[in-house]
């Protein structure tokens, strides 16, 4: 028998996210470049495909928000220090999605990165912040990262709390530029609202936007919700989960990122699904009150295909830009008017996000997505995997 082969691997935390890191040029020949080759041996770590939805035998959490892999390498691109690439894995099936990207892990690749040196030690002070340029791979854009510095390493620790979270870190303040580029179109149907006709389930008003990740936003009481439900009340609810894929499938098609609608089964990680609600007191997962004055609006979105435990970070740079322009669905639950910065509700507890908006030929643009989150190694050394 052939023994299992070792590659350098890191497992950390990003926002409320974990994932396994790897140096693009630690990765075996086969594997760095995009293939089945490549997919194969990243089904394997994570421990995908399980019958079992355990992960048992994987580095895999048997969760959307821990079955996912990053690769890592440095950047030829100016103005760019690294290049990062993003798959979300399946837990039951043998399917890997390139086709977005994860916010949370996002903030996760700026320390992997720096203690990786593939960032030039230059640009990283003794003391401070270092600024990495990070070009997002699977859509194309830039983000920034303001790394905490002590000592000339990552400051890991901190007395940051980031809902979601069980132990304070580091504050890392993450910075979207420009994600949609402004001959792209922020919303793909030219409308802020779009009727959705979805057959066997019905017809609803809906916020389709391409910020950060594509997303499809519904009313929560048109769906018969209040918006401060937490994962039991959805997940285990297989007619509503069933409710809520046929909707999102049919937005995919309405957003031109699909052509057929049994294409969307193979793209689970985008189009996002969320619903929103005007600010109510709830009760979040941890135990922990949120008042309905300490938040403007509250919003339950879904990743592959089960409500989250508390908020991708690619749909709170869409909530951030839906909310900052008038009349969407998400601006109409907080309220309405112009607004530069708002602090949503999710089953965590809350998030605080802001998004620089504009109108440009009677378009409307993005400038920048803000929000602070933090990131720490939990293991590195090496995965093994049969050969």
């Amino acid at each position: 028998m052939a023994p299992q082969i070792r590659i350098p691997a890191s497992y950390m935390r990003g926002g409320t996210s974990k994932g396994v890191f790897f140096r693009l040029q630690d990765l075996p020949p086969a594997a760095q470049v995009p293939g089945p080759a490549r997919d194969r041996l990243l089904l394997r770590v994570i421990g995908s495909p399980d019958p079992y939805g355990k992960h048992t035998d994987g580095m895999g959490g048997a969760t959307s928000s821990t079955s996912k892999v990053v690769i890592i390498g440095k950047s030829e691109r100016p103005g760019h220090d690294v290049d990062y690439l993003f798959g979300q894995v399946a837990i039951d099936k043998p399917f890997i999605d390139w086709s977005g990207n994860c916010g949370n892990l996002s903030s996760a690749v700026g320390p992997f990165a720096i203690s990786a040196g593939l960032v030039d030690r230059e640009r990283i002070p003794q003391q401070g912040t270092a600024l990495v340029r990070i070009w997002q791979a699977n859509i194309g854009k830039s983000i920034h990262a303001q790394v905490p510095i002590n000592q000339g390493q990552v400051q890991e620790t901190g007395d940051f709390e980031l809902d979601g979270v069980t132990f304070p870190a580091a504050e890392l303040v993450l910075e979207f530029l420009s994600p949609v580029d402004p001959d792209e179109a922020l919303f793909p149907t030219g409308n802020l609202i779009d009727k959705l006709e979805v057959p066997g389930v019905g017809a609803f008003q809906a916020t389709l936007i391409s910020a950060g990740i594509p997303t499809v936003f519904l009313r929560a009481q048109d769906l018969g919700y209040s918006g401060t439900e937490l994962q039991e009340a959805i997940n285990g609810d297989t007619q509503a989960l069933a409710r809520f894929e046929a909707i999102r499938a049919q937005a995919a098609l309405q957003m031109g990122l699909i052509e057929r609608l049994e294409q969307a089964a193979s793209r689970q990680h985008t189009p996002k699904f969320a619903f929103v609600a005007p600010p109510q007191d709830y009760t979040a997962s941890s135990g922990k009150p949120i008042p309905a004055n300490a938040i403007d609006l509250n919003v339950r979105a879904l990743s592959m295909g089960k409500l989250h435990h508390a908020m991708m970070g690619t749909a709170a740079v869409a909530i951030g830009t839906a909310a900052a322009i008038p009349g969407t669905l998400v601006n109409q639950a907080a309220g309405g008017g112009e607004r530069q910065t708002l602090t949503f509700g999710h089953p965590s507890g809350s998030l605080r996000v802001g998004a620089q908006v504009g109108q440009r030929d009677g378009a409307w643009i993005v400038e920048r997505v803000i929000m602070s989150r933090s990131a720490r190694v939990l293991m590195e050394g090496w995965v093994r995997i049969p050969e």
